[in-house]
């Protein structure tokens, strides 16, 4: 670690990890000379600012005075810092605090001399160096006795919300207004999100990502009360957002007026003081008519059909499904108002006290958990307490007997509305409540089932009116993994029926994504004509490059320079035959704009020329020379370059006209695409998606297409093949879709409209079949 805090109790270091290093005094130390292996130590005699360059690469000084040489006359010496460890060591460091480095290098200063004459020396630490700083902290009591502060305690600045602006890296206290429990996201790391307020009336969602579970946000309900230490603000689709810096902490508090101030943290290093305990109670004292409280948080009793609730409970089994469900068998003390399903284990491995099982049958709620969730709920520990976030309760129909009904219990794959599962702590003020009530629904089960046995219950949950078999759990499995946006009224259609039915016709499915093409995504791109139908491939760099150069060989023409639209600059580039490049600069109302605002004109340029112009300027448009204008260059190369964008016109339909025409544009700084093709006559052409989808519903297999701007994937076609973190995105919609390696059972289930229609073979009629009015859900994004 390039950091490293070493306590100290009563003057002792618990640890000495310096022990296997040589330690050199400051008199001894020589320029250009080998310290990898050695160490100084010292006491910070003065702190510097932090400064940065102009990479943005972070500095801080300091001035470090030996200890053990204090009559020495060389017993100071200048230490400098750089990037990361600098920040880290700016954050801890304080005047008179006691250091180690290792790891460093010794140069001659230039511009400090000493009083003799000499030049004095100057110790360099980096990280690239393998440099490690080590700071002597003494151990203070934190809010208990089993919380001790590894750092000095020192009076933190708490930003309020509506003062946060980007790039700051701050303290702040908020109100948890909504929140995501920690979920595996589609890296390694697990993901939680928070939303807080504050007496400011302004919010801020915060994005948090950790390795660790446990490292997380200890929230459990909205009006918990947070404090987050080193939260970096960012700007996120024009909303400011929160994410975790570089030694990100927090601490998380009950929200109830009058509860114990108790911090929730699995850090063993945090400071607590009477000031944050002030701030606490304020807090809860304006969330209490400010902050609406969590309402959904149910009892088994209590829950009604149809309904999405919170539940508080212990976990008394679980089992494995398939590879997509997992079963939970939970209760809260109390009894449902319908008889609840049961799912069948007969052929399932159930974990959990059999007798405990079935003495509390009557009790316990079957829970079926999905996707996401069920990584999460198979490392759960039986007994354990739990509150489960937005479960969904259903009344369905038995199997066998139509006039009986149970409630069904799904805790969907994704994350909406905060869906989720989250352990809660035996000292959790609504975990002594249950206990309560778990005590009491004990005494009661057990006057009932004296003469209970366990073999009876290894055969149990034989198909009755509350029981449900594995198809059954399939059947109301998972939330689709794509959603309907039009057409809800439209019944699910089985794809065998489908394929026996004339055309056309448009149809709702259910069905699992078997394969698709072309498996290189990048390949599915193409550029669509919305008139004519056309469809033709994006073109390469190399094409793209071969179409400019015709347009470099005819000299640009002075006669069509300097006009009432545009100044005009030609440059003579050295090394290449004295090929001349004019640059157009488009006025607007008679005058030049700024970079980001104007359109310039090129004549001449190089791919690279272009694409460099295109960073810097609103927009390009590759021209050439006419007989009494400028002219468009050639439509297989794009009419317009907007940054990274490349916007085509269609050959066949196109009427080109004359590039005085831009004068009839009215918004002369936004430079919209449709704006300039319609001045320039151009009819522009659409990028797409163009992808097969072959579907599979366990009736039949049906292939369809899609054809996609941009709606179904929320990922713009156009800006695709530019960015590879849109490419990486398509990438893993894909493959939660079709998961490469595992079996069609774990598939999602996607919900789709597609529609058919008769395409001419020769002179036969084909059915084919496409996609529309579909969307991939939200939690995929």
């Amino acid at each position: 670690m390039p950091l490293e805090l070493i306590k100290e109790v009563s003057g002792v270091p618990e640890v000495e990890p310096l022990s296997k290093l040589q330690q050199v005094r400051f008199r001894s130390l020589q320029a250009g000379c080998d310290y990898s292996k050695k160490y100084i130590r010292g006491k910070l005699s003065d702190i510097s600012s932090l400064t940065y360059d102009g990479n943005r690469a972070a500095t801080l000084e300091v001035e470090l005075q030996e200890q053990e040489n204090s009559n020495s006359e060389i017993n100071t010496i200048n230490l400098s810092i750089f990037g990361k460890l600098a920040k880290d060591c700016a954050k801890v460091f304080y005047k008179g605090d006691t250091i180690a480095v290792a790891g460093f290098i010794v140069l001659l200063s230039s511009s400090s001399p000493s009083r003799d004459g000499e030049h004095c020396l100057v110790l360099k630490a980096f990280e690239d160096l393998q440099s490690t700083v080590y700071v002597y902290v003494k151990s203070v009591t934190g809010f208990s006795t089993h919380s001790v502060c590894l750092v000095p305690k020192s009076r933190y600045l708490y930003t309020p919300l509506n003062e946060l602006k980007a790039g700051m890296v701050v303290n702040v206290y908020g109100v948890v207004k909504f929140f995501k429990p920690p979920y595996l996201s589609k890296g390694t790391d697990y993901c939680s999100v928070v939303t807080i307020v504050d007496p400011t009336n302004e919010k801020l969602t915060c994005l948090l990502f950790s390795g660790n579970y446990d490292a997380h946000p200890m929230i459990y309900n909205n009006g918990d009360i947070v404090r987050f230490h080193r939260l970096k603000i960012q700007i996120y689709k024009n909303e400011t957002q929160g994410i975790n810096s570089s030694g990100f902490a927090s601490l998380t508090f009950e929200g109830t007026v009058k509860a114990p101030i108790t911090p929730r943290t699995s850090s063993k290093c945090f400071n607590f003081t009477a000031e944050d305990r002030k701030m606490v109670e304020t807090l809860r004292t304006w969330a209490s008519t400010n902050v609406k409280p969590s309402s959904t948080l149910v009892k088994l009793r209590d829950v009604q059909p149809v309904q999405y609730f919170d539940l508080t409970c212990q976990l008394l089994g679980k089992a494995e499904v398939d590879g997509a469900s997992f079963l939970l068998k939970v209760w809260d003390g109390t009894r449902t108002p319908f008889p609840s399903w049961r799912v069948l284990i007969e052929d399932l491995v159930c974990h959990g006290e059999l007798r405990e099982l079935e003495r509390l049958q009557d009790l316990t709620a079957d829970i079926l958990v999905y996707d996401n969730h069920v990584q999460l709920a198979k490392a759960l520990k039986v007994g354990s307490f739990l509150r489960i976030y937005s479960l969904h309760c259903k009344l369905q129909p038995t199997e066998n007997q139509a006039a009986s009904l149970v409630l069904e219990f799904h805790l969907h794959g994704g994350t909406s509305y905060g869906r989720g599962i989250r352990v809660l702590p035996e000292d959790n003020s609504d975990v002594d409540q249950l206990k309560k009530d778990l005590e009491s629904a004990n005494l009661t089960a057990n006057q009932c089932s004296e003469d209970t046995h366990v073999s009876d219950y290894e055969d149990s949950f034989p198909p009755s009116p509350e029981s449900v078999s594995l198809y059954e759990v399939e059947r109301c499995q998972q939330l689709s993994a794509t959603i309907l946006t039009d057409h809800q009224y439209l019944k699910n259609s089985q794809l065998c029926t489908i394929l026996n039915q004339k055309a056309p016709q448009q149809y709702r499915i259910r069905a699992k994504l078997r394969s698709y093409e072309p498996r290189r995504l990048f390949q599915s791109v193409k550029l669509h004509c919305p008139q004519c139908h056309s469809l033709q491939e994006v073109p390469h760099e190399g094409d793209l490059e071969i179409i400019l150069q015709k347009g470099e060989t005819k000299s640009p023409d002075t006669k069509l320079q300097n006009t009432l639209l545009y100044d005009s600059k030609v440059w003579t580039t050295k090394y290449q035959g004295g090929r001349k490049v004019a640059v157009h600069f488009v006025r607007n109302h008679g005058s030049l704009p700024l970079s980001n605002d104007c359109l310039i004109l090129i004549e001449g340029g190089t791919l690279s020329e272009i694409q460099k112009l295109a960073n810097n300027f609103h927009s390009v448009i590759p021209v050439k020379s006419g007989h009494k204008d400028l002219e468009v260059l050639d439509l297989s190369a794009p009419f317009l370059i907007q940054g990274k964008i490349h916007h085509y016109g269609c050959k066949q339909c196109s009427s080109l006209k004359s590039i005085q025409n831009l004068n009839s544009v009215v918004d002369k700084t936004s430079w919209i695409p449709s704006s300039v093709a319609e001045a320039l006559g151009i009819v522009p052409l659409r990028h797409i998606f163009l992808m097969t989808f072959t579907f599979d519903d366990g009736t039949g297999v049906l292939e369809a297409y899609l054809m996609d701007s941009g709606e179904f994937f929320h990922i713009p076609a156009s800006e695709i093949l530019t960015s590879d973190n849109l490419q990486q995105n398509l990438d893993t919609i894909m493959d939660m879709f079709c998961p490469p390696g595992a079996k069609i059972d774990s598939y999602p289930w996607l919900e789709c409209f597609i529609k058919s229609y008769n395409v001419a073979n020769g002179t036969e009629q084909q059915i084919c079949y496409q996609i529309f009015d579909t969307t991939v859900a939200d939690d995929l994004n």
